[in-house]
């Protein structure tokens, strides 16, 4: 008998009682003999993920070349070559192919997400076969198998538990909860969330502390990391805002350009005495002088640019549209554990009798005040809280190591906290524990929740310590430690009224009892522990949150992005980080269950209105990021587990943990953070906005200049006059200014109100009115401004080629006056910091003038572009035409902010 693979992937195993799973699945506690096993490896296949389908690289390389803007650069370059232009033909043909290998490149880096979570399985199982336990490659497990596992080991498939003694399992990479979990052999009701089927034992977990054993009931893909990796695979990758914009502007500018090209040649044709082939030629070359060929090569510039400001911020960005991307973002939804968070327990709250303390300190670092009443005292004045730290101390079995600087716990993150904790009491631990010889143990142990230590000291005393769960220890207690040291009777009305005090603050619960003994007594035995400790104290414990990570979600909620917590903690302890890191509404919590019970629709409305999300599984936090883009707004998703994964991918941007985060979580992600630091988010959410701010920048320097460039052949063809420009002229203007002038603002720093401007619309458009006046003003005033000096020109009875040297360069020196006018398009261009520009600016300004020398005062250049020498107050009235269209457009600025401001 079999059970089948549909049955084994959606059994509730969780609600079985071990006998039903034994039944259900028709195995033993002696497991299946090797003919069984066989069978069922044959029928359920081996105990690993599937591969996800690739295309092959061909296709992803060419799929590259699949894009609107491609296409008319390729035409351009085709063009260019029937033009015999060659350089124009190799540098247009080298931009297409280097954006093809980039992005084959980072798309081929993107599908290793699935080979991470493949290396998650154990490579090896412990099994018991024909009731003997042997040895097997993970693989090779099946549905039945009787699996053994124990501290250290990492579970090798989804196991239904039959017997744990002391079994607790850091499931961090499922749920996200930072604390072992401890397993038990009882059914769960069947609503439970992952984190809370404590029966049950998943693949690729980490087993911390104890022993067990357990049924097969789900091996591969059926398992839970299974689902995630499936999740994963199905999971639709969003294109940045910047793509869809840039393809939408690309439609627009090629429908624009081929319309133009078309009315200008059947016009020309139809009333102007040029005949059809010198049109069609022309008219090819002024659309190939309007497609701004060199702007993709320059916007990839400045995201490169963009990148590496955010490797010196310690983000690491994978795939460069991302970090624009991060410039729009609204929500920003973030896990707990890691992010928000250290990952490392913390004792916050420390309670004796008649005093509730405050402890404070940053991760298991052995220093912290400790607070009464929001006043610091000293330890030495309360003598109960060194019998505490004693107990934590020595009935404790980790160990604090400090590395770099930094403390890191060797062993149970609990019982690191607590040796930290004793630490701040004033206690040397290792002085105590090597005082206090440890002669006897009690292991913790779910079924009844305690450990217990037997330990003598060098002056003939002998005393038991105890630390557990504090409503199992006050069964065990018939009285407790008084603040003046003496043994009085149990209050217990005072106990559970501070346990509830601090479970209401999301923190976890500890207590410690003692029992002095007389120093004969070498054997513990938990007879002789009921109902005779003496209570001494509780602590809370809590995962703290990050102090930067305060200022941090600040600075967010200055800048108008809202800050979501969705983490598999419990609710209480996600609502008490909350309210700490100054989340809008931290009142407010929903559940695992609770999405359970919305439609999307229910959902997409109440996902705005809650900031904080527990209890949630991968499809939880899927859905939920899925909802909040329905609102059309951009968010970022942060985590560092392979629960994390499929959201992270889905998300706008997945930022990844770098140092905790597992490498299925990194590789779904487009950013990494390098230092684990939220904090390290808003630097990159700052750089995004001047990336894009930057990119804005180029593209409304480049239309405009290009158009304006246009203009001038395109007036001259209209109305049958001579070009005040030539063909080979307006090529040189292309070269030398577009591979200066744009890349200098891909250079530009970030703009003193970046962080104060709420974010841009998901859906604003890169061809928005403002930009489109602006494209037809500053190309009006190019056209009056090249004309103007021709006329100018000709009338004083200059050549004809000196009147085309004094264009050209106008037209230059217009270009230089609009790019200081561009680098500030969010306030006024007249400041002194403004004019100063940067070094790059001035090294572009200082290139272009020895260039445009060159070409009017060099005899060889000038036989080349046709160009003659200018007079020195010609080149005053040159540099003049330029200052007046910087006022000119600076003060039309002006205007349209103030009267933006007036109306809002």
């Amino acid at each position: 008998m079999k059970v089948s693979s549909s049955k084994s992937s959606v059994t509730a195993w969780h609600t079985l009682s071990v006998d039903s799973s034994f039944e259900t699945l028709n195995t033993s506690s002696a497991g299946l003999d090797s003919q069984e096993a066989g069978e069922r490896l044959l029928h359920y296949g081996k105990n690993s993920l599937p591969t996800a389908r690739k295309r092959s690289a061909v296709i992803r390389f060419l799929s590259h070349f699949h894009n609107i803007l491609i296409y008319v650069l390729l035409g351009s370059a085709v063009v260019t070559a029937a033009l015999a232009h060659w350089i124009d033909t190799g540098v247009i043909l080298a931009v297409v192919m280097a954006n093809a290998i980039i992005g084959f490149i980072q798309e081929g880096k993107a599908e290793s997400a699935m080979g991470a979570i493949q290396q998650m399985l154990a490579p090896v199982a412990h099994v018991i076969r024909g009731a003997e336990r042997v040895s097997i490659e993970g693989e090779e497990l099946v549905p039945g198998d009787i699996v053994l596992i124990e501290a250290g080991d990492k579970v090798p498939a989804d196991l239904r538990l039959f017997d744990a003694h002391g079994l607790s399992i850091q499931e961090s990479i499922l749920t996200g909860e930072s604390v072992a979990v401890e397993k038990l052999t009882s059914s769960v009701d069947e609503q439970a969330a992952l984190g809370d089927r404590s029966c049950m034992a998943f693949s690729g977990t980490l087993v911390a502390s104890g022993q067990g054993k357990g049924i097969v009931v789900a091996t591969g893909g059926n398992t839970e990391i299974g689902r995630i990796s499936s999740l994963l695979s199905e999971v639709e990758t969003l294109t940045t805002p910047l793509i869809r914009q840039m393809n939408v502007f690309a439609k627009w500018l090629t429908l624009i350009i081929l319309v133009l090209a078309s009315l200008l040649l059947v016009f020309g044709y139809l009333f102007t005495p040029h005949d059809l082939a010198v049109m069609f030629m022309s008219v090819v070359g002024l659309s190939v002088a309007a497609i701004p060929e060199g702007l993709p090569a320059v916007l990839t510039i400045t995201l490169a640019i963009g990148v590496q400001a955010m490797a010196r911020r310690r983000a690491i960005v994978r795939r460069l549209p991302a970090i624009e991307t991060l410039g729009s973002v609204s929500v920003i939804c973030s896990d707990k554990t890691g992010t928000l968070t250290r990952n490392e327990m913390m004792v916050a709250s420390v309670v004796t009798y008649q005093h509730a303390f405050t402890l404070e300190g940053e991760g298991y670092n052995p220093e912290g005040d400790l607070k009464l009443n929001e006043r610091s005292i000293s330890p030495t004045e309360h003598s109960v809280l060194e019998e505490m730290a004693r107990a934590a101390a020595l009935c404790n079995d980790a160990s604090l190591v400090e590395k770099s600087g930094v403390w890191h716990s060797e062993g149970d993150p609990m019982e690191g906290a607590l040796l930290s904790f004793a630490g701040k009491m004033n206690l040397d631990v290792r002085l105590e524990q090597s005082v206090w010889k440890r002669s006897d143990a009690i292991p913790f142990d779910a079924r009844h929740r305690f450990m217990a230590t037997l330990s003598h000291d060098h002056q003939h005393h002998a005393c038991i310590f105890v630390k557990g769960a504090p409503e199992r220890l006050l069964e065990m207690c018939g009285s407790q430690r008084s603040t003046d040291g003496k043994v009085e009777p149990l209050d217990m009305a005072y106990w559970q009224q501070q346990m509830l005090t601090i479970a209401a603050k999301g923190q976890r619960l500890l207590a410690f009892a003692v029992k002095p003994v007389n120093t004969d007594y070498t054997v513990l035995e938990q007879d002789d522990l009921n109902e005779s400790l003496i209570m001494v104290g509780l602590v809370g414990m809590i995962d703290p949150p990050r102090t930067e990570a305060i200022s941090a979600v600040a600075e967010c909620h200055q800048a108008g992005i809202r800050v979501k917590m969705i983490t598999g903690d419990h609710a209480e302890t996600a609502a008490a980080i909350g309210k700490q890191i100054g989340l809008k509404n931290p009142n407010k919590v929903l559940t695992g269950l609770d999405i359970d019970g919305m439609d999307e629709q229910q959902l997409k409305a109440q996902v705005l209105e809650c900031d904080i999300f527990a209890r949630t599984s991968p499809e939880h936090k899927l859905r939920l990021v899925t909802a909040i883009q329905a609102h059309d707004l951009t968010v970022a998703m942060t985590g560092d587990g392979v629960n994390d994964a499929p959201a992270l991918k889905r998300a706008d941007a997945g930022i990844a943990m770098g140092l905790k985060g597992s490498e299925a979580a990194k590789e779904a992600a487009e950013l990494v953070l390098a230092d684990d630091n939220f904090a390290t988010i808003v630097s990159a959410v700052r750089e995004g906005r001047t990336v894009y701010d930057n990119l804005k920048k180029i593209i409304s320097w480049t239309l405009p200049t290009n158009a304006g460039e246009a203009m001038t052949i395109i007036v001259a063809l209209l109305f049958g006059m001579t070009l005040p420009i030539t063909p080979v002229q307006i090529l040189w203007v292309n070269l030398i200014t577009a591979v200066t002038l744009g890349i200098a603002l891909a250079f530009e720093p970030t703009e003193e109100n970046t962080m104060r401007r709420p974010p841009r619309s998901r859906n604003e458009s890169l061809l928005s009115a403002e930009l489109l006046w602006h494209i037809v003003l500053v190309s009006l005033l190019f056209l009056a401004g090249v004309y103007g000096i021709y006329d100018y020109a000709i009338s004083q009875g200059y050549s004809v080629e000196l009147a085309r040297t004094l264009a050209v360069n106008t037209l230059v020196v217009m270009e230089i006056f609009h790019l200081f006018f561009i680098r500030n398009i969010h306030g006024t261009s007249i400041t002194w910091k403004a004019i100063c520009g940067t070094k790059v600016i001035w090294r572009v300004v200082f290139v272009i003038s020895c260039a445009q020398f060159a070409i009017t005062y060099h005899p060889w250049l000038q036989a080349i572009f046709g160009t003659e020498s200018i007079a020195f107050w010609d080149g005053i009235l040159v540099v003049g035409i330029g200052v007046m269209l910087f006022v000119a457009i600076e003060v039309e600025k002006q205007l349209r902010l103030f009267v933006g401001r007036v109306r809002a």
